[in-house]
């Protein structure tokens, strides 16, 4: 089945978009994604057995690209903590009909993996960073991490051509709201695209409260006094970030307000965990088993249609539904499925 044919959900959106977890690690304890108390030393990650192999992996990517799936984006965990990434990313890349190959991380190791991971054909890049601030990043990353490092990886990814460089920024009131004009700053003096998130209920170990919630509104109308913006229209279908451009042309800012004003009618995105679990919402409360079927040896075309089976019976629309019937469902962690 080809793009022009893709597979539509019970609601009538496409499947365009694959976010596919490498590994359940990571090494940062950010507060609002993997908090020490949970993630500790005596947690137990998954084993590397249970994880899908790189073949594993592109064999049902391959199955995904043939349902409509043009955009494929590496998470974890940190998925630069996966060794040898570079060769999934050139397994990845030889797909015919992915338009789009990119990878989120916390830039901690991007510097010394840029060059390798743009020459495995690696397109774009997505820089998760909360704070220009040392000692309010070192808070919320938890194992004190330097900003400088992020930043010479940012830097090393321009140098290589991993563009347009994104940066994302989850906002937590009475943490780090006060770096929003920083981080916009920044971002428009380097010609960096900025995405400001709402801090979100994913999984139950963040600790997510609303009023901890900076509202995307307050977050425009904080970079807009300084450096009056306007509304782009969305880039592409299914675009999760409102788009606001500055008026003098230099550049722009989106927000991503998942809690304030959902998105879900627009949503094209599947989620596979590094063991191998499908999820058709962030906000899922249960997975199905894919790395079953890819070690029995099925063929891509019984993978594709066990993911079109999945995805035409989608119905999540967590966002937009959410109230106090849904606070207590389970939910996936974000350190298993990804942003």
């Amino acid at each position: 089945m080809s793009a022009a044919t893709a597979s539509l959900d019970a609601l009538g959106r496409p499947l365009r978009d694959l976010r596919i977890s490498v590994t359940d690690r990571c090494n940062f304890r950010c507060t609002y994604c993997m908090p020490r108390e949970i993630y500790g030393t005596a947690f137990r990650f998954l084993p590397h057995a249970d994880l899908l192999t790189f073949e594993e992996i592109t064999r049902l990517a391959a199955a995904a690209v043939s349902l409509g799936v043009s955009k494929i984006r590496l998470t974890g965990g940190e998925p630069l903590l996966r060794r040898d990434i570079e060769k999934l990313v050139r397994m990845l890349a030889g797909l015919e009909g992915l338009s789009d190959l990119t990878l989120t991380t916390n830039g901690s190791l991007l510097a010394p993996k840029a060059e390798a991971l743009v020459s495995a054909g690696l397109q774009r890049v997505t820089v998760s960073l909360d704070s220009l601030d040392d000692a309010v990043f070192a808070r919320l990353n938890d194992v004190d991490f330097p900003v400088s490092r992020v930043l010479e990886g940012i830097a090393a990814a321009d140098r290589a051509g991993l563009k347009p460089i994104k940066v994302n920024m989850v906002v937590r009131r009475g943490l780090n709201e006060g770096s929003i004009l920083p981080m916009a700053r920044f971002a428009r003096e380097h010609g960096y695209t900025l995405r400001f998130i709402e801090y979100m209920d994913v999984g139950h170990t963040n600790g997510w409260a609303l009023d901890e919630v900076v509202p995307a509104a307050e977050v425009v109308a904080t970079v807009d006094a300084e450096s009056p913006l306007e509304p782009l229209e969305a880039g592409y279908p299914g675009e999760v970030a409102s788009r606001w451009r500055y008026r003098d042309g230099a550049g722009e800012v989106g927000v991503i307000s998942s809690v304030t004003q959902p998105f879900c009618g627009s949503c094209t995105r599947a989620r596979l965990t590094a063991e191998g679990l499908l999820y058709t919402c962030l906000f899922g409360t249960r997975g199905v088993d894919m790395r079953e079927p890819l070690r029995e040896g099925r063929s891509e075309a019984e993978l594709a249609a066990r993911l079109e089976t999945l995805w035409s019976a989608r119905r999540d629309r967590y966002s937009e539904s959410r109230s106090e019937a849904t606070v207590g469902l389970p939910k996936v962690e974000m350190s298993r499925i990804g942003g």
